[in-house]
């Protein structure tokens, strides 16, 4: 099928007509005849390159209650992504070669968007000795990056060798920065609500200590670090010194960073439970600001399903992680569009462009011009949405922007060409027509 997108709204700019045809973007500008493309009204909407995940849990191997590829994947389409990374904490850990072939196999097979592998950097997650790392680059899936995410590689000597390692073909480490002796038992932000609520504080200095330790081993091995889901000020603070330094260091901040406080844990509802924890409005307003001036690259959902046992329980029982694929771009358009701190070509950087070129995904993230592939997603600015769980394609309901009102929506995902999505919902994967 061929497409003809009538009045699109490229990065905000003037409306033009996009002719897609055989997996590419085939003309821009005036276009008169479709032939036999299908044809899409795109006035007043916004086209975008295709979103792309630095950092999803689709938990498949081992966790399929949770969530699968399958189920993940189809997520991930309707929130307007065409590429995810997936994080390696499944069961077994993607430490092998093996397993990020399994991944990547069935990514390919379910055909709603490109999934990539993210290799463990150590054994079982363990923190002991490092995986197969190279095993993993030259596997099918050929792994760029590599993350113990959900723990953080604490071991100095570890993370120094991991990093020697990955330079060597031009990989990236990221980094869960959680110095885990001073967060042991920890349930929400240290501060003021923590002492009111009486639960175990997670210092700020958790985050910025293995951060201010990471981007300076970064800078004396000369590789490449990415730091994940960075949530306190001084971290921004800390990620600025060391890209004004020259240091390889990149940083992506979760959408529930950007919005939600720790005033939310007063509820005591475990939806509100994640890792790190909410902070501050001081620390939100720095992460905006952070990601408005380019200290902070990327947006990085930290999509974590669970099963609703694991959520709907106590809070100290409670498992740690939000949804986020579905409700990303409205988030970012609440809190950085719609607040005049970015325009839409600013959105298209820090949700594809750069994300793209920080996993090394050749074909993702491309500009919207003649012969390039075509990854892209139409949004439309101007809806308003309440949050339903229950409505999304992932398996986990927990969500914590369940009933809010929400701008923006993603009316239509094409992967190479093929519509996930159309009129906001599932289409069908690319794989069934190929």
């Amino acid at each position: 099928m061929n497409y003809l997108i009538q009045q699109a709204s490229i990065l905000g700019g003037e409306p033009v007509d996009v002719l897609i045809a055989d997996g590419k973007i085939a003309q821009l500008g005036s276009i008169a005849a479709a032939g036999d493309a299908q044809v899409i009204d795109a006035r007043n909407l916004v086209l975008l390159p295709g979103l792309v995940d630095t950092h999803t849990h689709l938990r498949e191997p081992g966790r399929e209650d949770a969530e699968t590829v399958e189920t993940g994947s189809q997520a991930a389409a309707r929130g307007g992504y065409t590429a995810v990374h997936a994080m390696a904490n499944s069961t077994p850990v993607a430490d092998t070669a093996g397993v990020v072939e399994q991944v990547y196999e069935l990514g390919r097979k379910a055909g709603w968007v490109d999934v990539r592998p993210v290799g463990a950097v150590t054994v079982g997650l363990a923190g002991k000795q490092l995986s197969e790392i190279g095993a993993m680059a030259d596997s099918r899936a050929q792994v760029k990056m590599f993350s113990d995410d959900g723990i953080c590689v604490w071991d100095p000597l570890l993370m120094r060798r991991a990093l020697e390692y990955v330079k060597a073909f031009d990989g990236v480490i990221a980094q869960h920065a959680q110095e885990p002796r001073l967060t042991e038992g920890a349930q929400m932000n240290e501060g003021e609500v923590s002492a009111i609520l009486g639960m175990p504080g997670w210092p700020a200095v958790a985050e910025e200590s293995i951060i201010a330790r990471d981007v300076l081993l970064a800078e004396h091995v000369g590789a490449r670090l990415h730091v994940c889901h960075v949530s306190t000020a001084g971290s921004v603070e800390i990620i600025r010194w060391a890209k004004a330094r020259g240091i390889q260091v990149t940083a992506e901040v979760t959408p529930h960073h950007l919005l939600l406080t720790e005033e939310k844990v007063r509820t005591y509802d475990p939806v509100f439970k994640v890792n790190p924890p909410l902070r501050r409005e001081e620390d939100v307003m720095a992460l905006r600001a952070g990601v408005a001036d380019g200290t902070i690259d990327v947006i990085g959902t930290d999509h974590a399903p669970h099963p609703s046992e694991a959520k709907d329980c106590e809070w100290g029982a409670a498992a740690m992680g939000m949804t986020g694929l579905e409700t990303a771009l409205s988030i970012v358009q609440h809190t950085l569009v719609d607040t005049g701190l970015m325009g839409w070509e600013g959105v298209a950087r820090i949700t594809s462009q750069v994300p793209a070129r920080i996993g090394r995904v050749a074909d993702q993230g491309r500009p919207i011009a003649i012969g390039e592939p075509a990854n892209l997603v139409l949004v439309d600015p101007a809806a308003r949405w309440i949050v339903d769980p229950a409505a999304m394609a992932t398996k986990g309901r927990n969500s914590p922007f369940a009933g809010m009102e929400l701008p923006g929506s993603v009316r239509a995902t094409f992967f190479h060409g093929h519509a996930t999505v159309l009129d906001g919902q599932l289409a069908t994967p690319r794989t069934a027509n190929a």
